[in-house]
C-alpha cells in the first residue's frame, strides 16, 4: 500500500553546474534533488562508530540524495554545496559559530557557489594544464571526486601507520591530483616529483590555481570582531549538523 505520507525535496544548485559529468549521469543536470532530513537521517548522526571513523557525512549525504548517482562521482566541491544544503534542510540557515571571543549567526543561505568558466570544462575526463613558475614545468591536474579522496585517507591511513608521526598528507593529495610531469603520465615519475623535486614556492602556487578553478562553495564569511569586519574561512563545527550539541 502507497503511504499516504510525502517527504518535500529541494533541487539544490551544483557549483560546476554539472560540466564534469558524463550525460549519462543524473549529476550532469546541474543539479541534485534532496530530501528534507527525517528522525530516521537523525539516527545516522548520533551513530557512535559512523561518528568515529569519519564517515557520519557521507552517510547522511547519501540518505538524503533522491536522484540516482554514483556517489564516488560527485566532485568534493559540489559534495560542499550538498552538505551546506542538508544542513540548511535540516536545521535550518542560521548557524552559531564562536569566533574572536563572540558568538556570531552565519545566514548558510547567503553563502553563493563559486561557479566556474564554462570553456574549461569538457566532460568527466577533463585534465587541466599548469605551468610551475619558479621550475617552468608544465603539469597536468585532475579535479578531485569523493572516491578519489577516498583513496587517498586509505593511503594516507596506511602512511600513518608506518610513519605514525610524519605521514605525509600533503604530498600524498598532490600525487593523486597530479596525472602528468613535463610530458610524463608515469605514476612512478608522478610520484618521484612530488617526493623529490616539487618546490614549495611552485607547490603554493599551483594550489591557488586549483582553487580558483575548482568549482564550490565560497565558504568565506563576514564577521565582526570588535568594532571592525574580517574575512574568515567558515568553521565547521560540532553544531554545523549537531546544533544541540
Amino acid at each position: 500500500m502507497e503511504s499516504k505520507f510525502k517527504l518535500p525535496t529541494e533541487a539544490v544548485e551544483l557549483p560546476s553546474k554539472g560540466l564534469m559529468y558524463s550525460k549519462e549521469s543524473a549529476l550532469s543536470s546541474g543539479k541534485i534533488e534532496m530530501k528534507y532530513m527525517t528522525a530516521r537521517e537523525e539516527d545516522i548522526l548520533t551513530n557512535a562508530n559512523y561518528i568515529q571513523n569519519g564517515t557520519v557525512i557521507d552517510r547522511l549525504l547519501k540518505a538524503l540524495i533522491v536522484s540516482d548517482i554514483n556517489y564516488d562521482d560527485i566532485l568534493v566541491g559540489d559534495k560542499n554545496a550538498i552538505m551546506v544544503a542538508a544542513r540548511i534542510l535540516s536545521y535550518g540557515k542560521d548557524y552559531q559559530i564562536t569566533y574572536g571571543g563572540q558568538t556570531h549567526t552565519v545566514d548558510l543561505s547567503l553563502m553563493d557557489n563559486r561557479l566556474i568558466e564554462d570553456s574549461l570544462y569538457q566532460g568527466p575526463e577533463t585534465e587541466f594544464s599548469f605551468t610551475l613558475p619558479a621550475a617552468d614545468i608544465e603539469i597536468k591536474f585532475r579535479l578531485l571526486t569523493h572516491g578519489i579522496e577516498k583513496k587517498i585517507d586509505n593511503e594516507i591511513k596506511g602512511l600513518k601507520k608506518i610513519q605514525k608521526d610524519n605521514a605525509p598528507e600533503s604530498t600524498v593529495r598532490l600525487k593523486h591530483m597530479i596525472t602528468e610531469v613535463d610530458g610524463s603520465r608515469e605514476r612512478k615519475d608522478v610520484r618521484d616529483f612530488v617526493d623529490n623535486y616539487f618546490l614549495a614556492r611552485d607547490a603554493r602556487a599551483f594550489r591557488e590555481y586549483y582553487n580558483s578553478i575548482q568549482p564550490d562553495v565560497d565558504m568565506k564569511v563576514t564577521l565582526e570582531v570588535n568594532g571592525e569586519e574580517e574575512d574568515v574561512d567558515l568553521p565547521i563545527t560540532l553544531n554545523f549538523f549537531w546544533p544541540d550539541a
